[in-house]
């Protein structure tokens, strides 16, 4: 009995910080199919990298450059969640055109199964020639 009511006030509480919570970066895929074959290219995914961008361009380069297009999106790698990959990653890459008019190698990965017992999802990225701190490695090696 004890179990059965602490499983419900889990669940209960589970489904009240879900509603709460806003959407995550990689809450926006609805079917499996979806993630194999368009997740690369999808517009809430190069969206959010776009906005996230020109945060940290403003915030930590302290420069005055955005993502004013994103193209040719592919996937590189895919590995799928198992008994050893509890987390699912795609890699993926693409061109991103600056407002300084230059062509940059787009390298980004998405996480799903990522969050607070499995539920959620990450998005990381790395524009070539803009990590000066090598966060992602030399040349966002990391990413790819």
């Amino acid at each position: 009995m004890k179990a059965m009511l602490a499983t419900a006030v889990f669940l209960s509480f589970a489904a009240l910080t879900s509603i709460a919570e806003p959407a995550k970066a990689g809450d926006y895929l609805n079917s499996g199919a979806e993630r194999i074959s368009d997740a690369c290219s999808n517009p809430r995914v190069l969206g959010f990298i776009t906005s996230n961008f020109g945060y940290k361009a403003a915030n930590y380069l302290r420069t005055d450059i955005a993502i004013a297009e994103i193209r040719d999106m592919r996937q590189k790698r895919l590995e799928l969640r198992d008994e050893t990959h509890p987390v699912e990653r795609e890699y993926c890459r693409a061109t991103a055109i600056t407002t300084d008019g230059e062509k940059r190698a787009l390298w980004y990965l998405i996480e799903r199964g990522f969050g607070f017992a499995g539920v959620g999802s990450n998005i990381e990225f790395c524009l070539s020639g803009l990590d000066p701190w090598y966060v992602h490695g030399a040349q966002c090696a990391s990413l790819r």
